[in-house]
């Protein structure tokens, strides 16, 4: 099933429909009219020129696949590594890579690369400012698959240079993509390791499952997706260079900390404790963590009810400072 789309629409009617969408939203045309996405329009080699412009001259991380690989990201046969190396690089050898890449055969690619930092004044000259506290960031790369994740932050990811090709699965199809290690990750958030391209459903038959629910969308240059909050996506990006440009933003303040850190730490606390007392804690989890009736405790004192009360940036750092002690 495709992912819904909406045609180009003005700033402000694309804020107010598209960006809190708790399904994924294909915005066409979105960002077609920045300098750099009609820079691409000419060719690879006007594209490169152009972001040449606003380089730093900063290193930064690459990841480097050989030819065997064919653009996956991922593990090797037996999950005791990754299937590439970590680079590190700055633009203009990057480029020269990328540019050698139809004979060498080779996979680059660099992801997450803080615009501010490595290209200050794209943004500038490429605005789509969505005030949520965004943090900005560009892909680039040849030819690259990315196994299905999910990011706690909400993503508008626009498509500046080549074609992508984006696969959702809603957040309930968890134990349907057959998901990875928690700890030992090729970009930091757990992957599904059924090769969607070529599944094999003797080892994974509930993937079915999941592809029956899956939305699937191609982005030309200048449209964008909105990929909520957990929503698991694989993108595979198909020509010769691909650029994208992404926004994320959470929906509650970052003092919170990362809720991936809390479920690794629940995993410490609780997972292989014996079953009665799992219980008995996950009745107390309830209780106090997705309990939503705001009188539960109510029969405490507003001025004595310490962290069961709405957090502050003041009370999520005396929080984070018990948690600390504690774990020494």
């Amino acid at each position: 099933m495709d992912v819904r789309q909406i045609p180009q629409i003005d700033k402000t009617a694309f804020e107010s429909i598209a960006l809190d969408s708790t399904a994924p939203l294909v915005v066409r045309g979105l960002v077609e009219a920045w300098p750099a996405v009609q820079a691409g329009l000419d060719s690879d080699t006007a594209f490169l020129n152009y972001l040449s412009g606003f380089d730093s001259g900063n290193a930064f991380t690459a990841m480097k696949l050989d030819k065997t690989q064919r653009g996956r990201v991922f593990y090797n046969e037996d999950l005791t590594a990754l299937n590439f190396s970590y680079e590190r690089i700055n633009f203009d050898a990057f480029r020269s890579e990328l540019e050698q890449a139809a004979e060498s055969g080779n996979t680059w690619y660099a992801g997450s690369i803080n615009l501010e930092h490595w290209f200050p004044g794209f943004d500038q000259s490429n605005d789509l400012s969505i005030h949520r506290d965004e943090l900005k960031s560009i892909w680039i790369g040849n030819q690259t698959r990315i196994a299905p994740h999910f990011d706690f932050p909400a993503n508008l990811a626009c498509n500046i240079h080549g074609e992508r090709r984006v696969t959702l699965y809603p957040p309930e199809q968890l134990e349907n993509l057959y998901i990875g290690p928690l700890d030992f990750t090729p970009a930091g958030q757990p992957i599904s390791l059924v090769d969607s391209l070529a599944p094999d459903y003797e080892r994974s038959p509930r993937f079915k499952l999941a592809e029956e629910a899956a939305l699937t969308a191609t982005l030309q240059p200048g449209d964008a997706i909105v990929i909520p909050s957990m929503w698991w996506h694989q993108i595979e990006a198909t020509a010769a260079l691909n650029v994208l440009v992404n926004y994320w933003w959470r929906d509650s303040p970052s003092y919170h900390g990362s809720p991936l850190s809390a479920l690794q730490h629940a995993l410490l606390g609780f997972r292989d404790l014996p079953q009665n007392q799992r219980a008995v804690w996950r009745n107390l989890i309830e209780y106090y963590v997705f309990n939503e009736d705001d009188a539960a405790h109510s029969h405490i004192p507003a001025n004595s009810q310490g962290v069961l009360k709405p957090l502050t940036e003041t009370t999520a750092s005396e929080l984070r400072k018990t948690i600390q002690a504690h774990l020494k």
